[in-house]
């Protein structure tokens, strides 16, 4: 029987969907090549500008670092507030650092939902420090170093009563530079906000994160050294891009344009904004370059404390005195949990070693967003990012050790939801370093690989130096480095789709016709629904290819460098044991022991504000969670009852000693609390009254907390069970309120 073929029948339905999605395929096509025509555009306009950058908030130049004694491309600016955002000139102020890794700056101010969208928000004032294409000549990670610090000075000046050392936030390659900074300079800093930084290059689990194997797979850095060599001393920047790119193929040849293709009418300027900042590739120095390689990527000498400054200085972590907050992801590839937290296992034997250095150190570990979106994504600032902004003063104040963040959304039913910020509640938990570990991480037989790897790495390098590269440079001159960034494919890719193209001229005429007369295909269209299909196989089979290539890459290395032939030869005892982590230096351990003896002298000075913190730091420590409730009302304590107010770099040093004391002899220190009491009962009273509120700020005071707060009512001479109220003359908390 033939197909109705009259109007209304089967046939007609199929002719018409099929008429209707041609002609939808057919505009958006047009559409998106005229997409990719104003990205061309676009590009060839940014890369013109002098100081090209995707800042969206405008700027004002404090230093520009061509200008230094010793030069680097670095600047710092001021970001002014847009209208509407009212900053706090005491509060601390911000410094974000965007990553010198292939890209330009600004990624950190890229949309208001940003790093810097966050801050000022929280009412902090905010720099920015950005850099040009072109690196000054001599250049080297140590002089920008020295450059930056030079950047915190000056905002330090610049708020002489702000309460606080400025945060710094490092994005990715920033990252690791602000951790060597702040180990060689402590005194500038306070607290970190490390993001997306590899910090322990090696680390990771097998069947995950290749790229940690391309040094050993490529023979080490020789090919660094070549390609720099090839630029006339100058790395192309683009490189670094097409190795990120290459992390993702399907994304990179596929989903990014088929997204764009598929969302035409909504996905354009998005798209575009994001290929302003992708496309801004950057050059870095040789020296830059190799120095990254050889000491980080290569050979791991930051998390190892391997690194010296050219005035002999080593690079310890353990030196950095600020509290360091590390945002990584499960979703990233590029730089997985691992690679951000396991210099911590390289540092510190165990918790109490983190506590002997006075560290205090905040991780949180995102479930799913990847690399980029760690300091890019709109949702991350608004939560992670914004909650950091808004209680960065409390995280300052956090008794030394190991925490992690993790967030809850404030509902209806929050107790005392006025004293969080925001729309989340962010605690901070009490974490072992058996907890990083539980992430996995190498054996002793794939640190002996990568020692392996690293020394090779050196060999071929050596190699190279002496035999080929005075032959690579006698023959590449600057004009045909020149020549050769140019042609990058990743640059002509935006080359060739310009306006210079003279057929991309006619597409932009045609375009602008059919945005007149565009026509939609319908959602049910099934022809649609088989385009979504076709899309998803093409994703797939790209991604079955990675999975195979990656998995192959990962047996190459393991087999290669895990020859006991191969390490014993290379110097390496094939059955040793990796030296981690290091021993604390005598000097350091001989302050401790001096540190120590005078806190224990000191258990029975003070008065009633020392009291009533070591009392909540016991109380509070069976827990083992800090509430941002919590702390928020902890300012209730900061009050000196006879009218002075305390700073809060004076109210960390506070809380500190006090905890130290718990630790050092926690007897004897709640033993001397009676003797720091006024013996007026009604303010003892009173303070215990705050105690208590603070210690319920979050939840009901139970179990071991509850026994704990009986025993501070009985150094405090108040009987067992009473629950005094609040005193009338301790105004209500207000969550808003500067801490005072």
């Amino acid at each position: 029987m033939e197909m109705s073929v009259l109007p209304g029948g089967p046939m007609s339905g199929f002719v018409a969907s099929a008429v209707e999605y041609m002609v939808d395929a057919g505009q958006r096509s047009i559409l998106f090549l005229d997409v990719m025509r104003r990205r061309g555009d676009q590009y060839r306009e940014h890369v013109a500008q002098t100081a090209p950058h995707v800042l969206q908030y405008a700027a004002e130049l404090i230093i520009d670092g061509r200008q230094l004694n010793e030069p680097v491309n670095y600047a710092l600016v001021r970001i002014i507030p847009p209208a509407g955002v009212e900053i706090d000139p005491a509060r601390r102020p911000f410094i974000v650092i965007d990553p010198r890794a292939g890209h330009g700056p600004g990624i950190g101010g890229f949309k208001a939902d940003s790093e810097i969208g966050v801050a000022m928000k929280a009412g902090h004032p905010c720099y920015f420090v950005g850099f040009l294409p072109e690196p000054m000549p001599g250049q080297t990670i140590e002089r920008i170093a020295r450059a930056e610090a030079r950047f915190v000075e000056e905002v330090i000046s610049r708020h002489p009563d702000a309460d606080g050392k400025p945060c710094v936030i490092g994005n990715c390659q920033a990252g690791w530079a602000v951790m060597i900074l702040a180990s060689l300079r402590p005194e500038l800093f306070g607290p970190l906000i490390i993001a997306g930084a590899p910090l322990a290059y090696w680390a990771g689990v097998h069947g995950k994160y290749p790229m940690r194997y391309s040094g050993g797979l490529l023979g080490g850095s020789w090919l660094t050294a070549l390609v720099s060599d090839l630029g006339a001393g100058k790395f192309d920047g683009a490189w670094l891009v097409q190795n990120f790119e290459g992390q993702n193929p399907s994304n990179t040849l596929w989903t990014k344009q088929y997204n764009v293709y598929s969302k035409i009418d909504t996905e354009a300027e998005r798209y575009l904004d994001f290929e302003r900042w992708w496309g801004g590739h950057v050059n870095l120095n040789a020296e830059e370059i190799q120095f990254i390689v050889d000491e980080l990527f290569v050979g791991n000498n930051l998390a190892s404390g391997n690194i010296k400054m050219s005035d002999g200085e080593q690079v310890d972590l353990r030196n950095i005195r600020s509290p360091i907050v590390v945002f990584c992801s499960k979703g990233d590839n590029v730089t997985p949990p691992q690679q951000a937290l396991d210099w911590i296992l390289d540092c510190y034997t165990d918790v109490d070693d983190i506590r002997a250095y006075g560290q205090t150190i905040v991780y949180t570990v995102h479930e799913s967003v990847g690399h980029l979106g760690i300091f890019v994504s709109g949702g991350v600032a608004k939560k992670e990012h914004a909650e950091f902004s808004s209680n960065i003063d409390l995280i300052d104040v956090l008794p030394p050790g190991l925490y992690e963040a993790t967030f809850e959304a404030k509902g209806a039913d929050t107790t005392h939801a006025d004293l969080a910020a925001g729309q989340w509640v962010m605690r901070c938990e009490a974490r072992t370093l058996d907890d990083i570990r539980a992430m996995g991480g190498n054996s002793p037989e794939d640190e002996r690989r990568f020692a392996a790897a690293k020394r090779v790495s050196e060999l071929n390098l050596a190699a190279y130096r002496k035999f080929v590269q005075p032959w690579i440079r006698g023959m590449v001159a600057p004009q045909t480095a020149d020549l050769m960034r140019n042609l990058h494919p990743l640059r002509t890719q935006y080359e060739a789709f310009s306006s210079q193209n003279p057929w991309m001229s006619a597409v932009k005429s045609v375009a602008e016709g059919v945005e007149e007369n565009r026509k939609p295909v319908s959602k049910d269209n099934p022809f649609l629904a088989f385009q979504e299909q076709l899309s998803k196989q093409i994703v797939h089979v790209f991604d079955s290819w990675r999975d195979s290539q990656e998995a192959m890459s990962e047996a190459i290395f393991l087999n290669i460098y895990g020859s006991p032939a191969l390490q014993t030869a290379l110097g390496i005892d094939p059955k040793a044991e990796p030296s981690r982590p290091r021993e604390m230096p005598a000097e350091h351990r001989a302050l401790l022991d001096k540190r120590a003896a005078e806190l224990r002298s000191s258990m029975e000075k003070g008065g009633l504000r020392e009291a009533a913190l070591r009392a909540l730091l016991y109380v509070g420590s069976a827990r083992g969670m800090v509430d941002e409730r919590s702390i928020e009302a902890l300012r209730l304590v900061r009050r000196d009852y006879a009218g002075a107010r305390l700073t809060l770099p004076e109210f960390k040093t506070l809380v500190r000693e006090q905890f130290f004391m718990l630790l050092i002899d926690r007897e004897a220190a709640l033993a001397a609390i009676p003797k720091l009491l006024p013996d007026h009962v009604d303010q003892r009273r009173e303070v215990f009254a705050a105690i208590s509120e603070v210690l319920s700020a979050s939840e009901e005071i139970t179990g071991e907390r509850a026994i704990r707060l009986q025993q501070i009512a009985a150094l405090f001479g108040l009987e067992a069970g009473e629950q005094p109220g609040r005193a009338s003359n301790i105004a209500p908390f207000d969550p808003k309120a500067k801490a005072s």
